[in-house]
């Protein structure tokens, strides 16, 4: 009798199993969702001797229910991110400011009276005139604060960047909405004109379109300055990758506006969940629909052919309305091509709360996606499963068939709990066991695409989060915690995450900077994440401290931190430089109480033995015996004994 063991490279998203009659191989070929099955055939010898004689090993690739599988793009395990949140990113033509009628929304978000642009350099605590005639709380007003960033502030910088050592830029959503953030659609296929250096004219451009008919689509200013931002990326071997939301979009997104308009006799009514129609006979306004996670002003896209239960937090089988998804594949053909050339346009798309949207969309995106750039670059935002205690499981969307990475949040928290000085610490042994955990779920080349987010637009600065003992992600801003501490860290919190950075920028996956952070900016979560940028040029108003407390105002100064920017450059630096800090195999060395060490090796390139003592003493570290140099400050180390001081980190390269 034959038997079959097959075991998956996802460890975690595959259960090992047993089959106990050649019969059920179909079954598993079936059934399984893993992309390599190994399988490994053996035949008993009589019962007596109670071993198996095993007879070869079987390597079978699957391709399920017509899936492609296919692994991520190979530039994509060796960059640098930087993600950028244009409107506070750099304002480079004041000309272009937004005005009142740009940013309102009737009926739901009217901008108040006496709005006007907010000066980039202001206390980011002080209410402007009219958002105190509000007579609101800070975070109620905050939002309809814009500062003028623009792309043009984005052309200024590339050198900047460049110069940092940045090798791929992650745009948040660019296209037309009212909103700061973007994620409220009025127009997928456009870039916002107040980004543009003619949002006026750009305007009558979109007017004069068939936003459902891309023969009619034109290229506006802002359109065009984009595309100069991609090339002059691409011209400093910059990888760009742009945020759309498939999942919604805002109620003055043009298909949503046809609906308030015509009601049932919308050629549009079947694309968003309407749940009911106005009645024209009654006074009142009967309709009615479904916003994303109940938020009115992101009306939800219609889901189709839904086939498994459908929970957040848990990948489901299900589509979008043909109609609208052809809309969705025009834009992305626009901005993956324009003008049917691959080079000119991004190498790849980041896909907004991707658990919401089904499986079988995200399968048939990613074979338009490929097929019309080979190399392009797909990552998910997979999250959270039950906030704030655990995390999605990213395995069913890494597996070849749908995204190459997710925004791996995953590896950031216990780094947080080991590095941090919070009230939910853990020890190097548990700091390995979790990661451990983390990239066993994901199979090699995903792992080392994996965008590895610490933190973003939806989540607090590094150095605000290193300050705060809270839980990971909950409460983590004044709003929901009034003791939330928003000043400027304590000397701990630097010197901490100066630490974990340097795990950063040495671990598996892609390394992540987000809008500002290597200034040396402190903010809560949203909105305190999302203040203009502290370039080195400009001079700030002091920040009130304690904005929320009911003590006496205390101010802090605030602008560019050159601590922090030399530490990050130097950090891209040695990443960028050294090969094996993307290739090289992850081994640990020490994990024991608050020591922490690893070597990266390849078999290639000189080994890379990384160390850290978060004990309060010194402490000697064990390493291979060899001659090394330290590339944080390059002076020479020898031995296979290394002492260390309290609270330190070393990356020592093997020089001979």
């Amino acid at each position: 009798m034959l038997n079959f063991l097959w075991f998956s490279n996802q460890r975690f998203a595959c259960e090992s199993k047993l089959l106990l009659d050649i019969n059920l191989l179909p079954y598993v070929l079936k059934k399984t969702a893993c992309n390599w099955v190994f399988f490994l055939i053996f035949a008993h010898k009589p019962k007596m001797m109670r071993k198996p004689i095993y007879l070869f090993l079987l390597m079978v690739p699957l391709a399920i229910q017509g899936q492609s599988v296919s692994e991520p793009p190979q530039w994509a395990k060796s960059v640098v991110w930087y993600e950028l949140f244009v409107e506070r990113f750099y304002n480079g033509d004041k000309s272009n400011d937004p005005t009142p009628s740009d940013i309102n929304v009737p009926n739901q978000s009217e901008v108040p009276e006496g709005w006007s642009v907010t000066p980039w350099t202001t206390d980011w605590y002080a209410m402007e005139p009219w958002a105190k005639k509000m007579n609101k709380h800070f975070n109620e007003v905050v939002t309809f604060r814009r500062y003028g960033g623009d792309l043009e502030g984005v052309l200024q910088k590339l050198d900047y960047l460049k110069q940092l050592g940045i090798t791929a830029l992650y745009f948040r959503p660019l296209n037309d909405a009212p909103s700061l953030h973007k994620y409220d659609a009025r127009s997928y296929h456009h870039i916002d004109a107040n980004f543009g250096p003619d949002p006026v004219g750009d305007r009558k451009i979109i007017a004069s379109e068939n936003p459902n008919d891309p023969t009619t689509w034109q290229w506006t200013s802002a359109d065009k300055l984009f595309l100069k931002v991609i090339d002059e990326a691409h011209k400093r071997n910059m990888k760009v990758v742009l945020d759309y939301s498939w999942n919604h979009t805002g109620i003055m997104f043009w298909a949503f506006q046809d609906i308030l308009k015509n009601q049932e006799k919308s050629a549009y009514k079947d694309w968003y969940m309407i749940k009911l129609f106005d009645d024209p006979t009654t006074p009142s306004n009967e309709f009615a629909y479904d916003g994303w996670i109940g938020i009115q002003s992101l009306p939800e896209i219609k889901k189709v052919d839904v086939t498994t239960l459908r929970r957040v937090g848990h990948p489901y089988e299900g589509d979008i309305l043909p109609a609208a998804k052809k809309h969705m594949y025009d834009v992305s053909r626009r901005w993956l091509a324009p003008n049917g050339n691959t080079k000119q346009g991004v190498d790849g798309y980041r896909l907004d709360v991707a658990d919401h949207v089904g499986l079988k969309f995200w399968r048939e995106f990613r074979k338009e996606v490929r097929s019309i750039k080979p190399d392009a670059y797909l990552v998910g935002e997979i999250w959270w499963q039950k906030w704030p205690e655990e995390f999605m499981n990213p395995a069913p969307y890494t597996g070849g068939d749908v995204f190459d990475a997710v925004m791996f949040y995953h590896v950031y928290r216990p780094a947080r709990y080991f590095f941090a000085k919070t009230d939910f610490e853990i020890d190097a042994k548990q700091f390995k066991d979790s990661l451990v955990f983390q990239w066993n779920r994901v199979s090699p080349a995903t792992r080392d695409a994996m965008m590895n987010v610490s933190s973003s637009a939806d989540a607090p600065r590094l150095l605000t989060d290193f300050f705060n003992r809270s839980k990971y992600k909950k409460a983590t801003k004044p709003g929901d915690d009034p003791s939330f501490k928003t000043g400027k860290p304590d000397r701990e919190s630097y010197d901490r995450l100066k630490l974990y950075l340097i795990h950063a920028f040495t671990n598996y996956g892609a390394p992540h900077v987000y809008n500002g952070e290597e200034l040396g900016m402190w903010g809560s979560d949203d909105p305190d994440d999302r203040k203009p940028l502290w370039w080195k040029e400009y001079t700030f108003e002091p920040e009130n401290r304690n904005n929320f407390q009911p003590t006496s105002a205390a101010y802090d100064p605030v602008g560019f931190n050159a601590e922090m920017f030399e530490h990050y450059k130097k950090l891209i630096a040695i990443r960028n430089s050294k090969p094996v800090l993307v290739d090289g195999k992850f081994e640990f060395l020490t994990t024991q109480g608050k020591m922490l060490s690893y070597v990266r090796r390849d078999g290639k390139h000189k080994d890379i033995v990384v160390l850290f003592n978060l004990e309060e003493s010194e402490k000697d570290f064990q390493v291979p015996h060899a001659q090394y140099v330290d590339l944080m400050t390059n002076k020479k180390v020898k031995g296979s004994t290394i002492k260390m001081k309290p609270y330190s980190g070393l990356v020592l390269e093997v020089v001979k």
